[in-house]
């Protein structure tokens, strides 16, 4: 397959003999992780945690300490970050809105870098599900399958609760598609290319299903699991909204019913350091490559992920766990090897930044705004929040110090993290936090446009049946 890929290069004209040219602008390594949370060593979330390579990527940079998407479900987030504008602006609020029918003048991040010189190739997960749209690449390779567990995992009891599903696979890190993934652009990095590239790897795990070889989780062992500290009671002080999107009584209370809140742990990390190998691959050709000195790395994560916090799972909420993301930045010359900045950042900051890293015009239209001036300092002066939303009229803006919460029903939360990084307090009936909250809502947006038209028979949600015993489906 290396062959092969390199001799595709090769026939569309980007294989030279030399390489002065690629030098005159900065490359793009362009990673994307889907669902990874705040669990990572590098932030510290879980601790044993093994992720070497992303702390050998944060050696290699800045780490961002406090870093937000702007919506906590995979395709809002992504159409977002790529196209530069955000939710309420796009009116693509959720997964199932195509976000290129709202956006119909939107050039996505590789387009854009195409259109002024740059060679933009990607395997992966870049975009959601089906909404890649290869012509704004210059070559991309399409997310396919995984292999299946066996029988015997499929009927495991301690393999999924309802929708949660895990499960270790008997088969080597290469039948896996992120491994596939990561060999496109280790084969791309061993090539030599006539103009400056923006290269994208979209790692997939650890979506679900955390379905990852046997070795990641025996890295494991079941009894030493630590699972997220939940208070008694922590809900009673959620409003009607945030209860609304937490659904205690869907995953949480499956999870406990099946006793397998460990279980499920254990294959999202399992599921972590799967991916976390895979970004060590590809570092290592960066490293051995012609373009390690002249090439920005940026990795990122599309949100965050609950694993029983406020007796929530998965994504689609408006707290912190849903809405961290892991987000470093290496720029030879100008990051600091291992530094870190505290300044509160979200992702619509990616497109305008590497539009100023590459020295091409930025679109006429991009809500985010640069982050050079904290690359080259991270003390430098940033005094604007992080803003994600999940739904029209459904924000939390997030500064250095508060999370507030307001829904579109006008429900609120506001926790105070240095206090209480939990979130444990809910503060907004507090009549000394009034003026705080007065200020934090002048960064709500005064418009938030229609919600994007999609065909809701097509994603109306399909029964799921228990596999029965025999059963390839899991």
């Amino acid at each position: 397959m290396k062959f092969l890929r390199v001799f595709c290069f090769v026939s569309i004209g980007i294989l030279v003999a030399n390489s002065s040219h690629a030098a005159e602008k900065m490359n793009v390594l362009f990673i994307a992780i889907d669902d990874l949370n705040d669990w990572i060593s590098p932030l510290g979330g879980y601790n044993g945690i093994k992720t070497p390579n992303l702390e050998r990527l944060a050696e290699r940079g800045m780490t961002f300490t406090k870093a937000y998407c702007a919506a906590p479900a995979c395709n809002p987030s992504r159409a977002a970050l790529m196209t530069g504008i955000r939710p309420w602006n796009s009116g693509v609020y959720l997964n199932p809105q195509p976000w290129r029918p709202a956006m119909p003048d939107a050039v996505l991040l590789p387009k854009h870098l195409s259109q002024h010189g740059y060679h933009s190739v990607g395997a992966g997960k870049i975009m959601h599900g089906s909404y890649d749209e290869p012509e704004s690449w210059d070559d991309y390779l399409k997310k396919g399958g995984d292999p299946k567990p066996s029988e015997k995992v499929l009927n495991d009891p301690h393999s999924r609760a309802g929708g949660i599903i895990w499960g270790a696979l008997d088969v080597e890190d290469d039948q896996m598609f992120d491994y596939k993934t990561a060999s496109y652009a280790i084969d791309y990095l061993e090539a030599t290319h006539e103009k400056p590239f923006f290269l994208a790897c979209g790692i997939y795990r650890p979506h679900m299903p955390w379905q990852v070889p046997q070795k990641y989780y025996d890295m494991y062992p079941i009894d030493e699991i630590k699972t997220p500290y939940l208070p008694d009671g922590d809900l009673n002080d959620v409003p009607g909204a945030g209860l609304k999107m937490a659904k205690p009584q869907g995953d949480h209370a499956k999870i406990l019913e099946t006793n397998n809140w460990d279980y499920a742990v254990q294959g999202y990390l399992a599921s972590i350091t799967f991916a976390d190998a895979q970004v060590g691959r590809v570092l290592d050709a960066l490293e051995a490559s012609e373009f390690n000195d002249n090439t920005v790395v940026v990795l990122w994560g599309d949100h965050g992920w609950h694993l029983g916090e406020k007796e929530h799972w998965r994504k689609f909420a408006l707290w912190e766990e849903a809405t961290r993301v892991p987000f470093f930045i290496s720029v030879p010359g100008m990051t600091k090897p291992g530094s870190r900045c505290d300044a509160t950042v979200d992702l619509m900051s990616v497109y305008p930044t590497l539009c100023e890293l590459c020295d091409v015009p930025q679109p006429e239209k991009l809500d985010g705004k640069s982050i050079v001036s904290l690359l080259k300092d991270p003390n430098a002066d940033w005094s604007q929040p992080a803003i994600t939303t999940h739904g029209r009229k459904n924000h939390a803006i997030r500064t250095d110090r508060y999370r507030y919460i307001q829904y579109a029903n006008g429900d609120e939360e506001l926790y105070d993290h240095n206090a209480d990084p939990g979130e444990f307090n809910n503060l907004a009936r507090e009549p000394s936090m009034k003026s705080t909250i007065t200020e934090l809502q002048k960064w709500l947006p005064k418009e938030n446009v229609p919600d994007a038209e999609f065909d809701k028979e097509k994603t109306k949600p399909k029964k799921s049946k228990k596999p029965k015993a025999g059963s390839k489906k899991p």
